[in-house]
């Protein structure tokens, strides 16, 4: 039993040492012939979905700051606003007009005149919820 045992695994050596030098390759079999059907499912209503921020950043927000709705990191674009004048117009807000942000209470005569110097700098729209939530406008979670 012992010697059937050797010569069964001799044999297997062999034939897998003429297997290796064999100059045939084996190649993965080239199944394109078989079409598989696609199933696409029915379309039973045709949805346009907008997300309501990027629908914002279409109007005058996405051109200019909007004191109603963007965060507080955006005021760094405007030299002398990030962070104390930006923490305060976000904090007083909502304004109904961009004039209405040089009547906040407390504003210095230095801090007027930065408001006065980028006046054309901002906007005011309707607040949008998705852009208050979660104290968006004070942390976007955005750190560079």
């Amino acid at each position: 039993m012992k010697r059937l045992g050797q010569l069964l695994a001799l044999l297997g050596l062999l034939v897998g040492f003429l297997g290796w030098t064999s100059p045939q390759r084996a190649d993965a079999a080239n199944l394109s012939f078989v079409q598989f059907p696609t199933i696409q499912p029915p379309v039973l209503a045709e949805v346009n979905r907008i997300n309501r921020a990027d629908k914002k950043l279409g109007t005058e927000f996405g051109d200019k700051l909007d004191l109603n709705n963007t965060s507080i990191r955006e005021f760094r674009k405007l030299p002398g606003m990030f962070p104390t004048l930006a923490s305060k117009i976000v904090k007083e807000a909502p304004f109904d007009s961009v004039e209405e942000v040089l009547e906040m209470p407390g504003l210095t005569d230095a801090q007027k005149e930065v408001l006065e110097r980028y006046i054309d700098e901002f906007t005011v729209t309707p607040i949008e919820p998705i852009l208050q939530e979660g104290d968006f406008r004070l942390n976007t979670g955005t750190y560079d």
